[in-house]
């Protein structure tokens, strides 16, 4: 289920060293997208990214649980 591709780094969101990386919703999904074209795959990897604390939003979604 894992991509075999790493994700490509968000646009001007980097956070400070030992922070995970700031992704709108809208880029982490068309990131993921790129590397799969299966919506449920998209959004199990979506999901297991924000729950696992790799990522974490900014924009609209930002502090949103899911």
């Amino acid at each position: 289920m894992a991509a075999s591709r790493p994700l490509p780094a968000p646009r001007a969101r980097h956070a400070p060293e030992g922070e995970p990386e700031g992704w709108t919703l809208l880029d982490l999904v068309r990131a993921v997208c790129e590397v799969t074209d299966d919506d449920r795959e998209v959004v199990a990897v979506v999901l297991g990214l924000l729950r696992s604390g790799a990522v974490r939003l900014t924009g609209s979604f930002r502090g949103e649980r899911f």
